[in-house]
């Protein structure tokens, strides 16, 4: 994704010339200081509370820091008194060389909200070095038929200092024939001349000695001296010329040690000696000295050190062609360093943040600074992020930039995020430079828990035993930590208005475990007194606020056969005998009585069946299974007894879990006349009852 001012629908890139478009409010002014170089660190620069108008404590609120360009940091800042100090003696000299004035920018960051402001600190020189010859001895050669008021140029001596720190003039020692006089170079810099005042004699004196001394502006002064050996020749009629008084030449910054740069060419028309030229560096730069060296027989110039466009754009030499005779003439080589593409750009993180809540839109990731020592295209730069991220970014001050998120994140669609930042300048090749930075995104409680189910069911058998786990609820929770850290409880109703429901209430039947969900009963259930009930449970998570979400669970009691058939027909009375009457002209199939029996249980455990077990006159009577009538299973005959006993059988029909049987004894009485016999009971484990009739 790369970000191209101002932003673009597919591409999001931010090219680093357009920086003049704030997206953040940024001082109108630049905040300006100066201090002298060499002060201690920690030396007192100004404060920033009080020229920002800021109120107390401002500062460490907002989060200020002090910014510079690159990784050097060069100023501190104590953000309880807002006092700006310099973090490390500064060397003007090392800082800016000869540049003048010597100007160090930095940028103040509050970060909360984001603001930017510019600083320069301007560093001031003092006259800590003295000037310094580069030769200790000068040699010049003078005819004797040179005239009075002939100048003859001397090397100049070298002053780190700049301003009036650097050398201001040049004395010379006392004679005859010459005077000094100080004269500025086109580079700005100062260079002694001796004038001719009394015509030479090689024969009375054939060589002179001088002490050259330079002085600074300092106060006092500081010197440095050369000694100047002057060897008087025979007569020599004509100077050295150049082809060209002024020689341009471009050369790559990446040339090779040892290239070609230039070949400067003079003649001079005398003859012999007087004719012979060798070539020179008149009044070289220690820059030039370091960086070139010149044939002194061809005039061809050739590199000895690399060249670095980034740190000398220009060079300004004087080329000195003296013949044997004591003459010169001299030129200027104008060299101008080609730019080449030769830096990547660099990436320097001011600001990190490297978790961001997900119900943050906006929210300010990184704040980043970017450079490019190059020039033209070269230093150009494109600023870009992967596409499809919720990222974006934004310019700030110039070639800073901020790193936003686009909208509020979802933590539980994407807890991390690997962006990486890249640079690429607009050079032929382009070179770029990538820097990585991963975002964690912090939880927010914004998911409630949610139950797997929205209602359970469970089956609970009766004649439990208290503390049975019945069964398990739960719940997850998409945040994490203690956003999702669930617990449970019964969500207890408000009491019923009267009258009130006899049943107990669910909280005297359940209870839950509130870290696993499980839910226990806390006494017997009986299936024929509560055949189910229901009840709310809450799952809250442990956020501010805490979130929560309701499920409805049902419990329904299994029926067990705990309860034997009970006959309602004929009355169950041990003390009373029951007696029916059957006429003996009753056909096959007559209807004795009806036993009607009913269990309390439920299901297969209340099916009833009925059955003839013994009977006085088998085959006379019989029973129906599902309804428990008695009939005539024949015509009665003469020879039947006029009283009969049978046993009939209830039981239930659920198999091996269970039966009740009873058995009945039932009268026969001929010609309608009622008889009685006496009637018994008895029970088994089994839940079979026996009546006798």
């Amino acid at each position: 994704m790369e970000m191209l001012l101002p932003k673009a629908p597919q591409k999001r890139q931010v090219t680093a010339i357009i920086f003049l478009l704030l997206l953040w409010e940024v001082g109108s002014t630049t905040i300006k200081y100066s201090v002298l170089e060499e002060k201690d660190s920690g030396s007192f620069v100004a404060n920033l509370e009080k020229d920002l108008g800021l109120d107390l404590g401002e500062l460490a609120v907002r989060g200020a820091q002090v910014l510079s360009k690159g990784n050097k940091q060069f100023l501190q800042l104590e953000q309880k008194s807002g006092n700006l100090l310099l973090k490390e003696k500064l060397d003007r000299e090392k800082l800016c060389g000869d540049t003048d004035p010597c100007l160090l920018p930095f940028q103040v960051l509050l970060k909360n909200p984001v603001q930017f402001i510019q600083g320069e600190l301007q560093l001031q020189d003092i006259n800590d070095y003295a000037p310094e010859f580069l030769e200790n001895e000068i040699l010049l050669k003078i005819s004797e038929s040179s005239r009075p008021g002939t100048r003859f140029p001397l090397k100049m001596a070298q002053d780190l200092d700049v301003g009036n720190n650097t050398v201001q003039s040049y004395i010379i020692s006392t004679n005859s024939h010459f005077h000094l006089v100080t004269q500025d170079h086109n580079d700005g810099r100062k260079f002694p001349e001796l004038v001719l005042d009394r015509a030479l004699d090689r024969e009375e004196q054939p060589e002179i000695r001088l002490t050259l001394t330079a002085l600074d502006g300092g106060s006092p002064p500081s010197t440095g001296t050369s000694q100047v050996l002057i060897l008087v020749l025979d007569i020599n009629d004509n100077d050295p010329e150049f082809g060209q008084g002024l020689y341009k030449v471009q050369v790559p910054e990446n040339s090779p040690v040892g290239s070609h740069v230039i070949t400067v060419s003079a003649s001079d028309l005398d003859t012999g000696t007087h004719g012979e030229l060798s070539y020179s560096f008149f009044q070289p730069s220690s820059q030039v000295m370091q960086t070139f060296e010149i044939h002194t027989t061809t005039g061809e110039i050739r590199l000895k050190k690399l060249l670095d466009f980034e740190e000398i754009e220009y060079y300004h030499m004087e080329v000195e062609a003296s013949d044997g005779g004591g003459l010169s003439g001299k030129c200027t080589v104008a060299l101008e360093v080609v730019d080449v593409n030769d830096n990547a750009p660099e990436l320097t993180l001011s600001l990190l943040i490297s978790d961001i809540p997900e119900n943050s839109p906006e929210t300010v990731v990184a704040i980043f600074g970017i450079s490019d020592p190059d020039s033209g295209d070269n230093g150009k730069m494109i600023c870009s992020i992967q596409d499809h991220l919720p990222f974006f970014l934004k310019p700030t001050v110039e070639n800073f930039y901020t790193l936003v998120t686009e909208g509020a994140l979802d933590r539980e669609s994407r807890a991390e995020y690997s962006i990486t930042i890249t640079v690429t300048d607009l050079g032929t090749p382009r070179l770029k430079t990538q820097h990585n930075i991963t975002v964690q995104v912090s939880d927010v409680n914004d998911n409630a828990p949610t139950f797997t189910q929205t209602s359970y069911t469970l089956w609970v058998p009766e004649n439990n035993s208290p503390a049975l786990h019945i069964g398990t609820i739960s719940a997850t929770d998409r945040d994490s930590g203690t956003n999702a850290q669930v617990t449970y409880s019964l969500l207890l109703p408000p009491p019923p208005p009267p009258p009130r429901d006899p049943h107990p209430g669910f909280a005297s039947l359940v209870s839950i475990n509130a870290d696993t969900g499980q839910l226990f009963a806390l006494r017997a259930l009986d299936y024929e007194t509560l055949r189910a009930f229901e009840f709310r449970v809450g799952a809250a998570d442990q956020g501010s606020p805490a979130l929560s979400s309701e499920a409805l669970v049902r419990v329904r009691v299994l029926d067990a056969n705990d309860n034997a058939p009970f006959v309602l027909y004929p009355p169950h009375n041990a003390s009373a005998p029951c007696t029916e009457l059957l006429p003996r002209a009753a056909d096959a199939g007559y209807l004795l009585t009806k036993v009607v029996a009913v269990d309390a249980d439920a299901g297969q455990n209340a099916w009833l069946s009925y059955q003839l077990l013994k009977a006085t006159e088998p085959g006379l009577f019989s029973v129906w299974a599902h309804n428990g009538e008695v009939r005539t299973a024949r015509p009665l005959g003469e020879r039947d007894a006029p009283r009969h006993s049978y046993r009939y059988e209830v039981c239930l029909m659920g198999g091996s879990s269970g039966a009740s049987d009873f058995n009945l004894l039932k009268p026969i009485v001929p010609n309608l006349l009622p008889q009685t016999t006496g009637r018994e009971v008895e029970e088994n484990s089994s839940f079979r009852n026996s009546f006798d009739f």
